[in-house]
């Protein structure tokens, strides 16, 4: 695989990542609405952004290594 698909799968990962923690807010509000505890929903929420920091951080390092590899004329 090549530095641009690994940020393009990076990319993807986040991109996914953001869809799932906006159903999970939907999720979340839906059962507040309806009285529903949200404590496991809120729960789940917490761990998708910490998976989102993580991917977003990845990319970073992606994005480092591709910056490192263009200043060494690679």
């Amino acid at each position: 695989m090549t530095h641009r698909e690994y940020l393009a799968k990076a990319d993807r990962f986040i991109a996914e990542c953001k869809d799932r923690i906006a159903r999970q807010r939907k999720i979340i509000a839906t059962a507040y609405e309806n009285g529903h505890a949200t404590v496991v929903p809120v729960a789940l929420l917490r761990v998708l952004e910490e998976n989102l920091r993580s991917f977003e951080k990845h990319r970073q390092l992606i994005l480092d290594h591709i910056k490192r590899h263009k200043l060494k004329g690679e």
